[in-house]
């Protein structure tokens, strides 16, 4: 059960490098909560906000898997990412998620990270992205 999480894990994070989070790796029901919004998110709402950070990234912003633990129905992760804003800065930001798992599927994601660089690099820019979204 546990190398089959972790091949779900890394799934996960090959998709989130790629923008976008497809179905088949998400429970209908799955929930998401990051150090950044402070609260619970549906699938849905989690799916768009991974494609709108994606696209304030130049070539995209890919994630790397620095270690795995997985045990029963969860999945903890130390990641990191690195990509170039539109606005040509560099981002860097240092992870860790914890993924439960049910029937295979990803059903919650809890994302905590440093939130410095992400309210100052990353917030004015996903903020003009929505704004220009709706």
């Amino acid at each position: 059960m546990s190398q089959t999480n972790h091949q779900l894990a890394r799934r996960f994070f090959e998709a989130l490098s790629n923008g976008e989070i497809p179905d088949a790796l998400l429970t209908p029901d799955m929930t998401a909560w990051t150090t950044s919004s402070g609260a619970w998110s549906d699938k849905a709402r989690f799916q768009y906000g991974i494609k709108l950070l994606a696209s304030i990234f130049n070539g995209g912003l890919a994630y790397t898997i620095d270690s795995l633990t997985a045990e029963a129905d969860r999945v903890a992760a130390e990641v990191q990412s690195r990509g170039t804003l539109l606005n040509g800065e560099d981002y860097h930001g240092r992870y860790v998620f914890m993924l439960r798992v049910r029937d295979g599927r990803i059903a919650s994601v809890a994302e905590h990270n440093d939130p410095v660089p992400v309210r100052e690099k990353l917030g004015p820019l996903l903020k003009a992205a929505l704004q220009k979204a709706q």
